[in-house]
């Protein structure tokens, strides 16, 4: 009988939510996404060290600061590399999530990485540069989409996120599902009695079908899975970036998968379009969202201080606090 893995895959497309090349080589799928905490837990693999090193030997920068953050991008594009050898479509680099406020700055290093992937001979179409959901993300994100540089909107919890990424033209989001779970739970929800009952559940569902409603092209991809249930319950959605652990669940279980999202055909006129103060009113009604935009923000920046930290360490220099 076929896995569960391999009939999701006829309703979406399956992404690897990893940096770990011996999972995306196992479980072989279309794009891969990484982001610094999964860059951080690649570092310490043993496959990894010589891309360390290499990324070590070739830092520039003017003072200590400048050479290690240049290590840190070096490194991210080295491991991206890897993992494009082993899958047909693109993979995520996520921007320094210390920018997220800041659209001058993150413009200026999502150019410096794609020029770094085309030093290493790949081209932006195997690229999505990885940009967290805040309003001037995604103006920056607007920007690089006119230039060709086709981002991954990350991060996404409110409604008010993925419509003004629709509007901005953003080529695709990654509206989280086990986070938001994460939230209602520890402020009291029950837990869902089933999966389609999980909010994370609902609010992909909502966006992936107000989406095709009024015909955005903007791919939706969801993430964040706390398990299996989750992931089955969106059938249908575009795309599913997933853990190794849970493509091994599915991988493992010999069932069918009911396609849960469908496209009725029904189409609306597009919305006035939201401008900055009605975007941050309405994210700022999401309670939830507004909590785990800013949440996940500190830890993906936490964990590329512990990345510099270690390249620090193994070049020699004092970090920063």
């Amino acid at each position: 009988m076929t896995s569960q893995l391999e009939h999701l895959r006829t309703h979406s497309a399956v992404v690897a939510d990893t940096g770990d090349i011996e999972a995306i080589a196992r479980f072989q799928p279309l794009d891969a996404t990484t982001n610094p905490s999964l860059l951080l837990k690649a570092a310490s693999l043993p496959a990894y060290a010589p891309l360390i090193e290499a990324a070590i030997a070739q830092a520039r920068g003017g003072d200590d600061a400048a050479r290690i953050a240049d290590t840190g991008d070096r490194l991210a594009v080295a491991i991206g590399g890897e993992i494009l050898k082993l899958i047909p479509g693109r993979v995520s680099t996520e921007v320094d999530a210390r920018l997220s406020f800041d659209t001058t700055a993150t413009l200026a290093q999502a150019r410096k990485l794609v020029a770094l992937y085309a030093e290493a001979g790949i081209d932006s179409d195997r690229l999505l540069i990885k940009i967290a959901s805040t309003w001037e993300g995604i103006r920056a994100a607007e920007q690089l989409e006119r230039e060709g540089i086709h981002c991954n909107l990350t991060l996404l919890f409110s409604f008010a996120q993925a419509v003004a990424c629709a509007e901005a033209g953003v080529f695709l989001i990654s509206p989280f599902v086990g986070r938001i779970l994460d939230w209602h739970l520890a402020n009291g929800m029950a837990r869902p009695a089933s999966p389609q009952d999980d909010p994370g559940v609902q609010s992909v569902t909502r966006i992936w079908q107000y989406y095709k409603r009024h015909d955005y092209r903007t791919v939706v991809m969801g993430a964040s899975f706390r398990n299996t249930g989750q992931v089955l319950a969106l059938a249908g959605c575009d795309r599913l970036t997933i853990s190794p652990d849970l493509l091994g669940e599915l991988d493992a279980t010999t069932a069918e998968v009911p396609l849960a999202l469908a496209d009725g055909g029904d189409r609306a006129p597009a919305l006035p379009r939201l401008d900055e103060s009605g975007f941050r009113w309405l994210h700022n009604e999401d309670a939830m969202a507004t909590d785990k935009l800013a949440d996940g923000i500190r830890r993906f920046a936490a964990d590329q201080v512990r990345l510099e930290r270690l390249l620090a360490e193994r070049m020699g220099i004092a970090a920063a606090a």
